[in-house]
């Protein structure tokens, strides 16, 4: 009887422990300087501790919930993550031509995809529980290209992470520009990033003798980590496909990486 008291009460704290975590979660709406646009930012207002923080960048569809979500996760991990509109002002898309369209005009206009990250940065290092020397950055797909080119033109960063994104160098980085560790999360059977780019990339990072950490998943697909991959894969047949061995394996490694 005795033990049935303790497991109830101990059950009773477990509920109680997991309705905080949720309830104490905030959501920002923050406004990036000179124009630039939105972001959204997610804390845990109860953590004092200055601990690394996040920036999130978005699939080539927009900042949409998926990439919210994501930060969200790590502020119940703890970190404070902020997911930037790399497309400015709520442009999100339903379909795959306004995605492209809203990506070329990103990727047209690279000295604002520099300002906004930066922007971001900014306002995270200013967080009273944020480590100002451990700011990290993650993105998917058009986020993944976006945060290794940030570390290739050498931004001040701990740590970049792409889950599924292009490897192909928007920019050359010499010896010492990559200062950040990187996390590379590539599904093996995605023929948006091909054997020759992976091939291409791997030789790059060698020759820069980066601290890579590189996951293959040799059955996963583009979009591997996002839910809604498979139903917007057959909806408008692209190679897209939601893998949660992979994704589950891939999250864990990257809040291992991101771990003091």
């Amino acid at each position: 009887m005795k033990r049935l008291a303790i497991t109830l009460i101990m059950s009773v704290f477990a509920i109680l422990n997991a309705a905080n975590v949720n309830a104490e979660i905030t959501e920002t709406s923050v406004s990036l300087p000179n124009g630039l646009g939105t972001a959204t930012m997610y804390s845990d207002p109860t953590q004092t501790e200055k601990r690394p923080g996040v920036i999130v960048i978005h699939e080539w569809w927009g900042l949409n919930q998926y990439a919210k979500d994501r930060a969200k996760m790590l502020a119940e991990e703890g970190y404070t993550a902020i997911a930037v509109d790399m497309y400015g002002h709520g442009k999100v898309a339903d379909h795959p031509s306004d995605a492209q369209g809203f990506m070329q005009a990103a990727i047209a206009e690279p000295e604002k995809v520099n300002a906004r990250f930066n922007a971001a940065k900014d306002i995270l290092r200013q967080q009273t529980n944020v480590n100002p020397e451990k700011v990290y950055a993650m993105g998917y797909c058009f986020g993944g290209a976006v945060v290794l080119n940030q570390a290739r033109m050498g931004n001040d960063l701990a740590g970049v992470a792409s889950f599924h994104g292009s490897l192909g160098a928007a920019v050359e980085a010499k010896p010492g520009d990559i200062t950040a560790k990187v996390l590379v999360a590539h599904g093996g059977a995605d023929p948006l990033v091909p054997d020759d780019q992976v091939t291409a990339f791997m030789q790059e990072m060698l020759s820069l003798d980066v601290d890579l950490q590189f996951l293959n998943y040799p059955q996963a697909m583009h979009s591997f980590t996002n839910p809604e991959a498979t139903e917007k894969g057959k909806k408008f047949e692209l190679p897209l496909a939601y893998d949660e061995q992979a994704d589950t394996d891939s999250w864990q490694a990257f809040l291992a990486f991101i771990k003091e």
